[in-house]
């Protein structure tokens, strides 16, 4: 196991699982057998991770190996469920909630599929990955590399796809830097992190000298916790989740362009003033508060490896949440996410992320501290296939996949963006954020506020 991958691993807690969770939703049954068959000719044929399951060394020592599971059996991470009554949205939100502070079974694969039965009229699909296995954007086209173009089953090409100026614009971005920070320092989680982030096909991208980069390394480790509000605290084991309904995306795209802004700037300044709304009916309001974000370092261009793996950086995003007037709010959006686009944190954060697990312990446990404290939400912004597909001969309704939060983070609000609408999604621990369906609502009055400026 990788450095980087064996960091989440080792960053697991009871009360903040490590696992990537996913909700596909359907207006029809799925063929549960079909898909069964899917998922081993796409899921667990190809990429082994998908049967194997964690060895740890004895007495704690070494890093943590992939081993094949004697004792495979898909059967054993597919569970079918029927949805309780009244079978609508808040049933699956308390259904994905409760899923969510459920561990993965050690013992094997870090994996799970759930199918449920009684959504509506259709049906939905949970799926839960650890996040050793691989970074969520790489799971991501996992799981939509299980879908086809249509009703039949055809080549399962890599839907994945990336608008010019989308969704995510920079932050998934294929990016890497000549970081040379990594000649000064010895160690092989530093080499692998720097090396790979090195290759010349990137390094005109961002080009940073050895001051640069120990200065960024300086304000990384130096990271402070985010301002104490409402939203942080010591996170318990249960979990909410709520989400919005699929909005259209062309209205979004034409105020990007009337601000000179991207989709990404205007989907996060609505969910900056959604937060802001949060914290001021709560009397929280503080002048700025710090998004935690995943840095994207794969190409998207090129095909996953068998092996997947983690290969991204985080990166945080201060939230301009004092700001009263929205187009404000925007524009301090759009220069945040300008000084982002430049900077050589993320690549960073992942030759740190893969000192977690060879250092001493002292060590590993101030590296985990600078993951886990730094931020008030983790906030990712995926973008999906721009046409509808299909999962076992069913149309794909909608697509929501969360990244997990650690230490005091209590929030992770994901926005998904697919065939041409847009879905935001708020995971919260309940004992801090016991009501996440109130920031759904108000990212969605903020959009419409917006769309009006």
């Amino acid at each position: 196991m990788s450095n980087a991958d064996a960091a989440w691993l080792r960053m697991d807690r009871p009360q903040n699982l490590m696992v990537i969770n996913g909700v596909l939703s359907f207006d029809q049954p799925v063929d549960w057998e079909r898909l069964r068959g899917v998922l081993q000719e796409r899921l667990v044929d190809p990429f082994p991770r998908f049967r194997q399951r964690v060895h740890e060394p004895r007495l704690g020592i070494g890093a943590p190996q992939w081993e094949d599971d004697p004792a495979f059996d898909l059967d054993l991470h597919l569970h079918h469920v029927a949805l309780p009554a009244p079978g609508d949205r808040a049933a699956l939100e308390a259904f994905v909630g409760d899923r969510m502070a459920t561990p993965l079974d050690r013992a094997r694969a870090l994996w799970e599929f759930h199918f449920v039965e009684g959504y509506g009229e259709g049906c939905a699909v949970v799926a839960r990955m650890h996040h050793a296995i691989a970074d969520g954007i790489a799971l991501a086209r996992v799981l939509f590399s299980l879908t086809d173009t249509g009703p039949e089953p055809g080549t399962a090409d890599d839907v994945f796809v990336q608008r010019e100026g989308g969704a995510l614009d920079a932050l998934t971005r294929p990016v890497g830097a000549a970081v040379s920070l990594g000649r000064g320092l010895a160690g092989t989680a530093w080499h692998e992190g720097i090396e790979t982030l090195a290759h010349p096909r990137h390094a005109a991208e961002i080009a940073r000298t050895a001051s640069d980069d120990m200065l960024t390394l300086a304000k990384v480790l130096a990271a402070r916790p985010d301002t104490d509000t409402v939203l942080r605290g010591s996170a318990g084991i249960a979990e909410r989740v709520a989400w919005s309904e699929p909005f259209a995306l062309d209205p979004v795209r034409d105020l990007a362009h009337a601000h000179g802004a991207t989709i990404n700037d205007v989907l996060v300044a609505a969910t900056t003033g959604a937060l802001r709304t949060y914290l001021l009916d709560r009397d929280s309001l503080v002048d700025e508060i710090h998004a935690i974000v995943p840095f994207n370092l794969r190409p998207l261009d090129e095909p996953l490896p068998r092996d997947l793996g983690n290969r991204f950086g985080l990166v945080t995003l201060p939230l301009p949440v004092g700001i009263a007037q929205r187009e404000g709010r925007l524009q301090e959006v759009m220069r945040a996410m300008g000084r982002i686009k430049t900077s050589p944190e993320g690549p960073i954060s992942y030759a740190l992320l893969g000192a977690i697990g060879v250092t001493p312990a002292p060590v590993e446990a101030a590296l985990v501290g600078v993951f886990s404290g730094v931020g008030s939400t983790v906030l990712t912004n995926v973008p999906g296939p721009r046409e509808t597909i299909y999962l076992a001969g069913s149309p794909v309704r909608g697509a929501l996949v969360w990244a997990p939060v650690s230490g005091n983070v209590a929030m992770s609000v994901s926005i998904f963006s697919y065939a041409g609408s847009v879905t935001i999604g708020v995971m919260t621990d309940a004992g801090l954020v016991p009501d996440p369906g109130a920031i759904v609502s108000a990212f969605t009055e903020e959009l419409a506020a917006l769309s009006s400026l």
